[in-house]
């Protein structure tokens, strides 16, 4: 009955922990009936739980510098620690993405690529980039001293193309995780981009605009891309969408910072 009361409120703070659940391996108690009530209108929390893993995992980093270590060797133990935290979710997906987009000919068959487990060269490579290049930005910004509020900005931040790609595209296969959520109201959208926007004034000061704004573009890119590939989004797509933004998040960052 409580799920039921809540289902249509804008914030639960019970979607706190629900998001938590859901995006990280962090030992949190989830209320499953509110959670499967809720669905995506839990997703305004998405980047809490995205700054929580951020300031979890920098932590890692900030040992490592304290420790004497270099910025490049810190910068790796923070996506370990992000990778380990979330379970690899969003890498997974944008390994899957690369593999079925570039790999199958046909949307259905992109489909059935994504859907196995196993990683072809695509994915792997896709993985690869995408390590150096948050490694190398990331360092870069901590030899410019100020980067652990910027990374817990760009955990928040670029959990909101996740929102924004469910909301905007239909579901490309029924019985996934994105489809079984359903997509979030618009309203719910705009609440987590303002959590976002928030953490990002907090932890990026004059580069926010830039830095949202290389993001956006990414994520309209993304879209794009997916709607001509299978026709919409699946949770690969969103996880994907979340790794590229970070990736454009930080390189934009580092660019500044240079």
């Amino acid at each position: 009955m409580d799920a039921q009361r809540h289902k249509d409120d804008l914030l639960d703070p019970a979607d706190v922990p629900a998001a938590l659940g859901l995006l990280t391996r962090l030992p949190v108690r989830v209320d499953m009936a509110h959670a499967t009530a809720r669905g995506a209108r839990a997703a305004w929390a998405w980047p809490l739980a995205g700054a929580v893993v951020a300031a979890l995992a920098g932590l890692t980093g900030a040992l490592a510098l304290w420790a004497g270590g270099p910025p490049l060797m810190a910068a790796a133990l923070v996506l370990a620690a992000q990778a380990m935290l979330t379970g690899a979710l969003h890498e997974d997906g944008l390994a899957d993405c690369a593999d079925g987009f570039w790999g199958g000919w046909t949307p259905g068959r992109r489909l059935e690529i994504m859907r196995d487990s196993r990683a072809g060269t695509y994915g792997v490579l896709a993985l690869v980039l995408s390590v150096l290049i948050r490694a190398g930005a990331l360092a870069a910004l901590m030899a410019a001293g100020g980067w652990f509020a910027a990374l817990v900005a760009m955990g928040a931040m670029s959990r909101v193309p996740m929102a924004a790609l469910q909301s905007l595209l239909p579901n490309a296969r029924a019985g996934g995780l994105s489809d079984r959520t359903g997509r979030p109201p618009r309203k719910t959208v705009l609440a987590a981009l303002a959590l976002a926007l928030l953490a990002g004034v907090a932890g990026l000061g004059t580069g926010l605009v830039a830095v949202a704004l290389a993001m956006a573009a990414v994520t309209l890119v993304w879209g794009w891309i997916a709607w001509s590939r299978i026709g919409g989004q699946t949770g690969d797509v969103l996880g994907a969408g979340q790794q590229l933004a970070e990736i454009a998040g930080l390189v934009t960052l580092a660019a500044l910072a240079g």
